[in-house]
């Protein structure tokens, strides 16, 4: 595994937390233990390499609000959700927007290995493609959840409160720096990548 990946294991039982955390550790894996949603918040940022493992249910922000601040904060960190019982729709809605796996806390110990290392590789494959993005400057990147949106120029514009022209001018900057021609090319390139854009 790359150097420098976490294991970020949330989860507001200590003792579970722990428990994960020496399982971690037995195989090798780096594990940091989380006892709330706003405590792992604090500590990552789009920079953080590895996984997230996250409990379902929590006080205060759940493992979905953790997801979905995680998207809003552009941190690229592929996250596995745990949960002491079997919920279909939250499982459907965490796949959705784009959890990595989704297991109940008492899968066996392979299974829950497996998917960390699944998500781990994840990170490492994106994590070159993701650091392409890194040279955009703000209003690129709201340039870019728009287009790969399929939103026009106009509108675009319109959203924005800007000239359709700089528009124009942000969309080149954007295809030059990151290498494509298209559109089309610039949303493969964005869903490969893993980019937390909020994509439909």
């Amino acid at each position: 595994m790359s150097d420098g990946a976490i294991v970020y294991i949330v989860d507001d039982d200590p003792s579970f937390g722990r428990a994960l955390g020496r399982l971690l550790s037995a195989h090798g894996l780096q594990a940091r233990t989380f006892a709330s949603g706003v405590e792992f918040l604090s500590h990552v940022t789009p920079a953080s390499r590895g996984c997230v493992l996250t409990d379902l249910d929590m006080p205060g922000l759940g493992g979905l609000e953790v997801q979905q601040r995680l998207a809003e904060s552009r941190i690229g960190l592929p996250v596995v959700f745990l949960t002491g019982r079997g919920d279909i729709p939250n499982s459907v809605r965490a796949m959705r927007q784009g959890a990595a796996d989704f297991l109940e806390k008492r899968a066996p110990e392979a299974d829950l290995l497996a998917a960390v290392r699944r998500a781990l590789a994840a990170d490492a494959a994106h994590s070159g493609l993701r650091s392409r993005f890194a040279h955009l400057t703000e209003r690129e990147l709201e340039v870019l959840r728009h287009v790969v949106r399929g939103r026009m120029n106009k509108q675009i514009a319109a959203d924005l409160g800007i000239h359709e022209r700089t528009v124009k001018l942000h969309r080149s900057a954007i295809t030059t720096k990151l290498g494509v021609r298209s559109a089309a090319e610039l949303t493969s390139l964005v869903r490969e990548a893993n980019l937390p854009l909020n994509l439909p």
